[in-house]
């Protein structure tokens, strides 16, 4: 079985190694590394770990934390498929499949970003009214439109689960939402559970996001 892993660690020669090597010796297989963030004196990783069936989730989380400096931020069990799916890719998808480029964008998003799914909304009509829903990812909610007391979607920014407008179930899930801008009328509002959004994520969204827009525009 897979767990996506999020893990601060120092950012010194060898700390990643150090992790490596111990979630080896607890029996994990590292699939992938992600750097998903860099501050002053610390790194935030994404790593995909397999694990064998006879051993435990937290066997990976007592292995990494026993390396100095090192602090597991969250795990969870990953079903998602472990290929190189970058931005430059996908674009290149929805330039040549204009037709069904919004749902495209959508399932795109939540490979990069490693998500449960995404909404692609089309800006509400009237201030009161909800906000239809033009694509969907495959596992995405199946609803035709939401309330969007928080629109506009701009600046990009995580949402609250726990806000009346979402549905209870995201909530229950532990569902962190995030927003970003799609042109000028849509957005792309991403779940993914217990997996909290970091500003850099955000910024990489908004930008992948700002670059489809043009490529989404009526030809």
């Amino acid at each position: 079985m897979s767990f996506l892993m999020r893990v601060v660690l120092p950012d010194r020669p060898g700390a990643l190694g150090a992790v490596a090597t111990a979630l080896g010796e607890a029996g994990g297989d590292i699939l992938s590394v992600d750097i998903v963030e860099r501050t002053p004196g610390h790194a935030t990783d994404d790593l995909v770990v397999e694990l064998p069936a006879d051993k435990l989730a937290d066997s990976l989380v007592t292995a990494a934390s026993s390396v100095e400096g090192v602090r597991v931020e969250s795990i969870r069990p990953y079903a998602g498929t472990i290929d190189p799916f970058r931005e430059l890719e996908l674009l290149e998808k929805l330039a040549a499949n204009h037709d069904d480029a919004t749902s495209i964008l959508a399932d795109g998003v939540c490979r990069l970003f490693r998500a449960s799914w995404a909404l692609v909304l089309s800006e509400p009509d009237g201030e009161h009214r909800p906000a239809p829903v033009l694509a969907r990812s495959p596992a995405a909610p199946e609803i035709e439109e939401l309330e969007t007391p928080w629109w506009p979607p701009s600046p990009a920014r995580p949402l609250s689960a726990e806000e009346e407008w979402a549905p209870a179930d995201w909530a229950a899930l532990g569902t962190e939402l995030a927003v970003v801008p799609l042109g000028a009328q849509a957005a792309i509002l991403v779940g993914r559970p217990a997996l909290r959004w970091l500003a850099s994520e955000i910024m990489r969204m908004s930008h992948l996001s700002s670059i489809a827009s043009t490529v989404l525009e009526p030809r």
